[in-house]
């Protein structure tokens, strides 16, 4: 089998980062660099607290993705030094250092030639992400809270600010429901895939008898809504419950009944915040969230292919999307792009990005019908 020549591929790397830089458009990303710079150095800006935040996880975000293209750029010039350094000195140690740097670049810029990928109407929207315990009992919920800090450590991990809007604690343990958002632009496009069923199988650590137990958890993933969006909800239309905010054991969180619930009659869709000091502010929060939810299922009524795509989030055997097995074997396994990996615990860690980057391709070609991969 013949070898690849490692100058052809540091070629066609580069050409692939050029179109990235132009398919993202670098001069524009650091135009608006300069003017949010601008905005972030207003001496009034945080006198409006969400527009200050908006600005400075723009600029955030901008810097680093402009960071992030430009370290991939110095790193292709450095790789060429050094398979140059390592022809010239015969030096094998050079040579192996060389084919590990050029394997983490292929990674790299794979990954982020992925992000030309989210160009959907919504892609570039922060995220609310739902999740429920489904079918399992107690090992659902602690199944629903493992899920729940997967997705908090991606985001940690990334850098993405997140906001646990509600949590509901089951009795015995884990949770019920949770709703929090990634606060960061593209959250909802990277996200979007993660929408449906995730099966866990393991032995169950509330059974006595050591049995094998399988759960299921819902994942449900909207974009957040803007001021453009027009969504509107009719007040005779909700149902709004205020309750106490408990945490862990039925435990108050707060001193007074502060927790909203609004159900959206229509539909039956439910929210809930008790994340405020106010019962005021958790029902503004609880009415973003659920003109969320409204709009994307408007977006999904007015697009069907995207329901093929993401489909019901059901506790049915079949309509899983992803397999977690702890036993008898190890392994987790997309069932739509067939993307798996070895260690269980480091994607319940946050180790997600081969998961979801696959994700994006895979939903890429079933929206255009074209294969990208």
């Amino acid at each position: 089998m013949a070898l690849i020549d490692p100058a052809e591929q540091i070629s066609e790397l580069s050409g692939t980062l050029k179109s990235i830089q132009d398919v993202l458009d670098l001069g524009a990303m650091r135009k608006q660099i300069e003017e949010l710079e601008d905005q972030a150095a207003a001496p009034d800006l945080w006198n409006d607290q969400d527009r200050a935040q908006k600005v400075t996880s723009r600029l955030s975000y901008l810097q680093g993705e402009v960071n992030r293209i430009e370290s991939l750029g110095q790193r292709l010039d450095d790789i060429s030094v050094l398979y140059e350094l390592a022809a010239s000195e015969d030096d094998e140690d050079t040579l192996a250092e060389a084919e590990r740097e050029l394997a983490s670049l292929k990674s790299d810029v794979g990954a982020l030639e992925v992000r030309t990928l989210l160009s959907g109407e919504y892609d570039a929207r922060e995220a609310v992400v739902t999740i429920q315990s489904q079918a399992g009992g107690v090992d659902a919920a602690d199944w629903a809270q493992m899920l729940q800090r997967m997705y908090l450590r991606w985001a940690e991990r990334r850098g993405y600010p997140t906001d646990v809007y509600e949590t509901s604690y089951a009795e015995e343990a884990g949770i019920k429901s949770t709703t929090f958002t990634v606060k960061a632009p593209y959250a909802y496009g990277t996200l979007r895939g993660e929408h449906g069923t995730h099966r866990l199988v393991r032995i169950s650590p509330f059974d006595n008898q050591g049995r094998r137990q399988t759960s299921f958890a819902g994942v449900d993933v909207v974009p957040v809504v803007e001021t453009t969006d027009h969504i509107d909800i009719n007040e005779d239309d909700l149902r709004v419950d205020v309750y106490r905010s408990s945490g862990p054991g039925g435990q108050g969180v707060n001193t007074t009944d502060s927790a909203v619930r609004l159900t959206h009659l229509p539909t039956g869709i439910v929210v809930s915040c008790q994340n405020e000091r106010s019962q005021l502010q958790n029902k503004a929060t609880a009415m973003a969230v659920l003109q969320a939810k409204l709009l994307e299922r408007k977006r999904q009524e007015e697009t069907a292919a995207l329901n093929e795509i993401r489909g019901e989030s059901t506790t049915s055997w079949g309509t899983q999307i992803r397999n977690y097995v702890l036993h008898p074997y190890q392994i987790v396994k997309d069932l739509r792009t067939g993307a798996e990996a070895g260690n269980p615990s480091a994607v319940l860690d946050g180790d997600l990005d081969s998961f979801i980057e696959a994700e994006i391709r895979w939903t890429r070609r079933q929206e255009s019908g074209v294969d990208d991969a």
